[in-house]
């Protein structure tokens, strides 16, 4: 049941705080858990993933996912917001090719173009998975501003706003709820995918699973996969907070702009 605006759950029962208690705990935890991973792979001579701290790899996996979709919302917001322009409304089926190209590509293709062209490491996997978070945000953007009522532009329009006003305070509010689930497609999108990123020198949470793949250790691919999942469970849990909270807050501002 969602919860009610301006009501705060007791800490005990946010989820939330328990799925990142738990994300930390095993990446910190995990090389001392040796005994635990015997008994439960018992014929596999190493069953926990040591060549690496997994808490660095950890955060070096969300450092590349927060700079990849830094790029893609900032590209796919401002692509949006042109393409609702009148001077830019020519290019939006130009755009929508263009990010869904991106999109329909598989990120393995990207990296193999793009290792040739800027060498293996993270450059390549930037590229890649800020391409491939490149549509939802668009799609979410141009949803957004598109979907907010006529009356309501009119409205402004008549009170003499200017059409910047109308966009900044009127437009961007209202289609901050769908924006913002481009957004969150976008970044989930991009925790699992930055995994094959290891594939190309890039270190994150992919390497334990790609290690344990070629080397047959079902251990090193479960305590990765668990990771990136707990890392894509609480992005969502973080985003789904903020989208009830924006969802509340905007309408609020919105109709105070036009009451004013």
């Amino acid at each position: 049941m969602a919860e009610a605006p301006g009501h705060r759950p007791h800490w005990w029962s946010d989820r939330l705080l328990w799925t990142l208690a738990a994300l930390l705990a095993l990446a910190y935890g995990l090389p001392h858990s040796t005994p635990v991973f015997a008994a439960l792979f018992p014929a596999l001579p190493r069953p926990v993933y040591l060549q690496e701290p997994l808490a660095q790899l950890l955060w070096q996996h969300l450092g590349l996912v927060l700079l990849s979709s830094a790029i893609a919302v900032l590209l796919g917001t401002a692509a949006g917001v042109a393409a609702t322009r009148p001077a830019g409304r020519a290019f939006r089926p130009l755009l929508e090719a263009l990010a869904a190209m991106g999109q329909t590509f598989p990120p393995v293709a990207i990296l193999a173009v793009a290792v040739p062209a800027v060498g293996f490491g993270e450059l390549p996997a930037v590229i890649a998975l800020s391409l491939f978070g490149l549509l939802p945000v668009l799609q979410a953007t141009l949803a957004g501003l598109e979907s907010v009522p006529r009356p309501v532009l009119e409205s402004a329009r008549a009170m003499g706003l200017s059409p910047r006003h109308i966009l900044t305070q009127v437009q961007i509010p209202l289609a901050l709820p769908s924006w913002l689930s481009g957004v969150r497609t976008s970044v989930i999108i991009n925790i699992g995918t930055a995994a094959i990123a290891s594939t190309v020198g890039a270190k994150t949470l992919g390497s334990p699973i790609i290690v344990g793949l070629s080397g047959f250790n079902t251990a090193y691919v479960l305590q990765g996969a668990v990771l990136v999942g707990l890392l894509a469970i609480s992005a969502d849990l973080a985003f789904d907070r903020l989208a009830r909270r924006l969802q509340w807050d905007t309408t609020d501002t919105a109709g105070k702009t036009l009451l004013n």
